[in-house]
């Protein structure tokens, strides 16, 4: 997507929701009048997210040898580096919210994966301040890390359809009653989600039936022959995954606030969402030929 396609797709965003959401914040006490700022929120929004699909590790030098010298035209009211950092928190809440509206459609063939997102080094845990009350120490597959887990949903086309922020001690299996509300069909995952009691819930509560892998000291069950071959197919979350932490830039150990922490997940996220080409299985062309 072209910087002038989503600074288009933000602002209209933008224009239909922030003057209900100021007015409301306004009318509880919560903000008092401001004068107006020389960068509009939607151009912090699109630079934010810019980032994202950018070569640059950082997102300093990103600011300081791309957009300063390249993007005057663009952005007329541009502010120095530090001054912009200011602007960031005021983002989180339409970040959010905007996002969900780049979420995809549910096909009836979901993948649910977690991903732990590291805030320090593991020697440095008793040192580490920005996160010492949000964050917490949890295991993955790589072994013992300090931070967070992000959870995600993804269609069988690589689309987002939701995503959960939990501490890294929370169990995978917590958060998924309350990310699969508006799906149906099968939802496919790894051993970590394997629970005849999250099984059960799924099933009677949303008519989801959860399909995981059996562990190996486990009696086998039948399965159906296209379960078995959608569930080898597990792997397009970790290939998701890996963009988002490798191109998407989701995960670095430079914070200076939860809340920068938070928006460059969501500003990562967007990006993904409004990539061209994702990763996807496929399946409408194999349907259409098989046909």
């Amino acid at each position: 997507m072209s910087l002038l396609d989503l600074f288009c797709n933000v602002d209209d965003f933008c224009r239909a929701f922030l003057p209900k959401y100021e007015a409301g914040l306004l009318a509880d006490g919560t903000k008092q009048r401001q004068r107006q700022r020389s960068l509009a929120l939607s151009e912090v929004m699109t630079i934010l997210i810019a980032f994202h699909s950018s070569n640059y590790r950082t997102f300093k030098a990103f600011y300081l040898e791309r957009v300063l010298p390249h993007w005057r035209n663009e952005f007329p009211g541009l502010v120095s580096y530090t001054r912009f950092i200011e602007f960031i928190p005021a983002t989180l809440v339409p970040l959010t919210l905007y996002l969900r509206s780049c979420f995809g459609d549910c096909t009836g063939i979901s993948y649910i994966d977690s991903t732990p997102l590291k805030v320090c080094r593991n020697q440095r845990i008793h040192q580490h301040k920005v996160f010492r009350d949000c964050a917490a120490r949890g295991k993955s597959s790589t072994g013992w890390f300090f931070g967070f887990k992000l959870h995600l949903l993804f269609n069988d086309r690589g689309e987002l359809l939701n995503f959960a922020l939990t501490p890294g001690n929370v169990d995978d299996r917590k958060p998924v009653p309350r990310m699969v509300k508006s799906l149906f069909g099968k939802l496919f995952g790894d051993k970590g989600y394997l629970s005849q009691a999250l099984f059960q819930e799924l099933l009677d509560t949303f008519g989801i039936q959860l399909i995981t892998k059996l562990k190996s000291n486990m009696k086998n069950k039948l399965m159906d022959f296209a379960d078995k071959i959608l569930l080898r197919k597990r792997s397009i979350a970790e290939t998701i995954i890996d963009q988002l932490k490798n191109i998407s830039q989701i995960e670095h150990s430079r914070h200076r606030s939860p809340v920068n922490f938070v928006v460059n997940v969501l500003c990562g996220l967007i990006a993904y969402c409004h990539q061209p080409k994702k990763p996807s299985l496929h399946l409408d062309a194999h349907l259409a030929i098989t046909a």
